[in-house]
């Protein structure tokens, strides 16, 4: 009998293209299969450093992206009010020149007229130096609304950051302690590190209220109450001083442990005692006397006095051996028994003293002393939002950082280790620029770390220099500004009216504010003239998300397997400890719709602008196409923005542009690594072998060592000027905020939200699950299918107590609104805590999704209860519902209550749907 023969695994393609995922910050390595010029499939490339053939829904999905429904298909104007998607379609020449007409004036008269923020993009260090050469000192991403708090506290203490700067070495490690992860950050790297630990039986703890994703498959799980991590990590460290477990010699060789903090009362007291050449000194132990901190073969004193001053050492210890932060003082506050932190302290302890690692591996110190061997401690640490997200957020990324400081766990073998560019000395990053002139350029770039109070972005007469009042003394180092408060300070006046609001993927109408439902009021109220209080929007997205109904001109954008991107070291890039890594995107299909890539736009609006960098001497424009510029731009001399196959081909990090760079890279796969030598892997900060390579390839001009930050000077400074002293003053309103939120080591304090959150016992919480990320993911086809709608999840003692059953509704109120929403039980929770995925929840209309989708009824978002101001205090003052050192987004101080409403059909709010922009049914790739 002839059998038919069915082909079981019929090619899936006639063509693979390499490039770099955009589904989110991992920015891992994808081979995208095409099949007659379409994709048909998306998997991971094996030879990538970063996934090295994983892939995760996310990626997989990436096809669903470049088919979407609700992809824009031409530039648009807005023809009905605004909030009604009522647009008609015009040509990019109309559009570009209606931009330019709006842009060219303010340039000329009022630069800071002009608001640019933008999304997860992952191309700041573009769209910052447009931003720069416009001239508005009002240009920020999406950091301060995400996790400033991390990145600020890392560089202040450390010089580098969790987030994606940082990774445990997952070969050695033997513990890892997570606080505040959810799974949709780094989530390739996380998982695969993961999985090496178990396969060697190292332990994994989850800190976390919540116990899902890496928290589920943790050896143990410590569910915290929300916004007392801080706490729980200075009983931590007491317990470690307490037992004498502290790296001593790793204290003195490598942070400022040993410098000597001034007792005299006066404008000097609390900064380090300083020699003639203005640099902090130590006590040598060898001879008793002063010496340079980085004198060849000193051997500072953790334990010395002079003349009275003590060293940072003695302040710290004597800080958390108070019984403030005995383990007993602190459980109840924590939710965290005294018993279970004593254990965490003393594992902590056994693995990081008793199980040290020792490499036969040479190496030389920035003091010129010579190591035989390179001892670790194979504990390490990653946190995220879930510290990050509140107004003591700040200060408990540095209680972290601290925690592994003592241990002797950041940069030695088996510990927490940072990527390339970083480590970096704060100093080595520029202060703020704000400055705004007319015709004129920002004399350096707006982002940046401020030393002290003179470095405020802060008018002449006392006002905020920016719209978002980021480097003011009510957020001194928010270092990637305040994205949440644009809209909310342009609206009320405060400190400035602004013009234009030019926004690029960030939905702020939506799930990109805190306080949504008011946002948008705020974008459609009128003033007495019966113009917009924001007189002008522009938008540039590839999707029709809620934001576009708010714009009065749209830039469609491109999907990113349509366009180029760069993933640079002088932005975020792809590195690992053990490389320099950057990447790139390509068009591996062409769009086939009137779309264009949001950076190329910027830079031929820069070019009709007359931008400075972006026109010849003639006027033409510089650059085709941002490919163009990726290729040939320097930022300064044999450095531009990608770093691989520089000059002729062969130089790595600093060389001439090369025409051929974007060609070697694609035929790369997409990236390009730069190996850290041999003997240069561990304690980067303070290895010459690394700090030579890293001026070879171009991260530095001349060597940077640099000590840890235990004790950090540029917030004595504020803590000074808080307390009357220099010629700055803060406010008087704000001084009893900063003398506490600036204190020099690391404190903690009760989340802001606390305060008039008596009838509101409950802690509420938004996580991004592994299936997504940006708010575009839950528009896609397939990842519909894993998260199609969200409920609220209630632990069990509030399940019972409301006697909630499945299918039931439950009304949320906080102390500014209230929403209804579908409750599902969940055991694994903090007892006092609810929670949902963020970003589920759709506005009818939006991202052609139909009405009836369960997105668009069932779906939800707990950004209507959270205000971004806190409740008036009667000073007539708008105080930002944010960390006071950072202005990070406080979204996780939420407090609530819940009561049960019985079965309901559709969440509230329900807002009226937005007129579709894109039409149902409408083409397709």
């Amino acid at each position: 009998m002839n059998q038919p023969r069915v082909n079981l695994s019929p090619p899936v393609s006639d063509e693979v293209r390499k490039t770099t995922c955009y589904m989110c910050a991992c920015r891992c390595g994808i081979n995208v299969h095409l099949k007659s010029g379409r994709v048909s499939y998306i998997e991971g490339n094996r030879d990538h450093p970063i996934n090295k053939g994983v892939l995760c829904a996310k990626g997989a999905s990436g096809i669903m992206q470049v088919t979407a429904p609700s992809r824009l298909q031409t530039p648009l104007r807005r023809v009905g009010p605004r909030g009604s998607g009522a647009f008609e379609p015009i040509s990019w020449d109309e559009a570009l020149e209606t931009a330019v007409s709006w842009l060219e004036p303010l340039r000329a008269t009022a630069p800071e007229r002009l608001a640019f923020f933008t999304g997860r993009d992952q191309s700041q260090s573009f769209t910052g130096w447009w931003a720069q050469a416009f001239g508005t000192p009002n240009y920020a991403a999406h950091g301060g609304f995400c996790s400033v708090n991390m990145a600020a506290a890392g560089i202040y203490t450390l010089g580098g950051a969790f987030w994606e700067f940082g990774a445990p070495d997952w070969d050695r490690n033997k513990l890892f302690v997570l606080f505040g992860v959810a799974e949709d950050h780094d989530s390739n790297p996380i998982k695969i590190g993961i999985g090496k630990m178990k396969d060697r039986g190292a332990r994994v703890i989850g800190v976390n209220p919540i116990r899902s994703g890496y928290n589920a498959v943790a050896d143990d799980w410590i569910g915290i109450t929300p916004g007392t991590d801080g706490l729980l990590i200075l009983a931590l460290i007491h317990c470690l001083l307490e037992a004498g477990k502290v790296d001593l010699d790793y204290l003195a060789r490598f942070t400022n442990a040993a410098y000597l903090v001034n007792s005299t009362d006066g404008p000097e007291k609390g900064l380090f005692l300083r020699n003639a050449e203005a640099q902090p000194f130590v006590i040598d132990r060898r001879t008793g006397q002063p010496a340079s901190w980085d004198a060849k073969g000193v051997q500072p004193d953790l334990g010395a006095v002079w003349q009275g001053h003590r060293t940072v050492f003695q302040h710290m210890a004597e800080r958390y051996l108070s019984p403030d932060y005995a383990p007993e003082a602190v459980a109840g506050r924590c939710g965290v028994s005294a018993l279970r932190i004593r254990q965490l302290a003393a594992e902590l302890a056994a693995v990081a003293f008793d199980q040290a690692i020792e490499i036969d591996q040479p190496w030389v110190d920035f003091r010129g002393d010579a190591h035989a061997k390179m001892v670790g401690r194979p504990v390490s640490f990653h946190a995220m939002r879930g510290i990050s997200a509140h107004s003591n957020g700040f200060q408990t990324a540095r209680a972290l950082h601290l925690l592994q400081i003592v241990l002797g766990a950041v940069e030695t073998p088996g510990s927490w280790r940072m990527k390339p560019p970083y480590p970096k000395p704060v100093e080595a990053h520029p202060a703020p620029h704000w400055q705004a002139v007319p015709g004129k350029a920002l004399s350096g770039p707006h982002l940046g770390y401020v030393r002290g109070p003179d470095q405020l972005a802060i008018k002449p007469d006392g006002t905020a220099a920016r719209i978002d009042k980021g480097f003011t003394w009510e957020n001194p180092f928010s270092a990637h500004g305040l994205m949440h408060m644009v809209i909310p300070n342009a609206h009320a006046g405060d400190p400035y009216k602004i013009d234009t609001l030019f926004l690029y993927m960030a939905n702020m109408a939506w799930n990109s504010s805190m306080n949504s439902a008011q946002v948008m009021e705020m974008l459609t109220e009128k003033g007495d003239d019966g113009e917009y209080v924001i007189p002008r929007i522009i938008y540039s997205d590839a999707y029709a998300s809620e934001m576009v109904a708010y714009a009065d001109l749209i830039l469609p954008d491109t999907t990113y397997l349509e366009r180029h991107d760069c993933i640079s070291m002088l932005d975020r890039p792809v590195s690992e400890p053990e490389a320099a890594g950057d990447a790139i995107r390509w068009p591996v299909v062409q769009p086939d719709r009137d779309v264009r890539g949001f950076q190329s736009v910027l830079l031929d609006l820069g070019a009709r602008l007359g931008l400075p960098g972006m026109v010849g001497e003639d006027g033409a424009p510089k650059y085709r196409d941002y490919a163009d510029y990726i290729v040939t731009h320097q930022r300064r001399p044999g450095i531009g923005p990608l770093m691989g196959f520089r000059g002729d081909g062969t130089v790595e990090g600093r060389g001439d542009p090369n025409p051929d760079q974007m060609q070697r890279y694609i035929e790369n796969g997409g990236f390009y690594q730069a190996h850290v030598p041999d003997g240069a892997g561990f304690f980067k900060p303070w290895n010459m072998a690394y700090q030579d390579w890293a001026v070879e390839v171009g991260l530095f001009d001349s060597p940077q060592p640099y000590v840890f930050n235990i004790w950090s000077e540029p917030m004595r400074r504020f803590q000074l000027a808080a307390e009357g002293h220099g010629p700055y003053q803060p406010p008087d309103a704000l001084r009893a905020r900063l003398k506490q939120a600036m204190d020099p080591l690391p404190l903690w304090y009760a989340p802001f939200g606390d305060e008039g959150a008596e009838g509101y016992p409950v802690h509420a919480l938004t996580q991004r699950p592994m299936a997504m990320y940006h708010s575009w993911g839950s528009q896609n086809a397939w990842l519909r299918q894993i998260h199609g709608k969200n409920a609220l999840f209630v632990p069990t003692k509030i399940w019972q107590a409301e006697g909630f059953a499945e299918g039931d509704y439950a009304r949320v109120t906080s102390p500014h609104a209230q929403i209804v929403v579908p409750v599902a039980h969940m055991a694994a929770l903090n007892a006092d805590t609810v929670w949902t995925w963020n970003a589920i929840g759709k506005r009818k209309g939006a991202w052609a999704l139909d009405d009836g989708a369960p997105e668009a009824t069932e779906g939800f978002l707990l950004n209507h209860l959270i205000s971004e101001l806190l409740p008036p205090k009667g000073d007539g003052m708008r105080w930002s519902n944010s960390d006071p050192v950072t202005g990070q987004a406080a979204w996780f101080d939420l407090r609530v209550r819940i009561e049960k409403v019985g079965r309901r059909q559709q969440s509230e709010p329900a807002f009226p749907p937005v007129t579709r922009v894109v039409p149902k049914g409408g083409k397709r790739a």
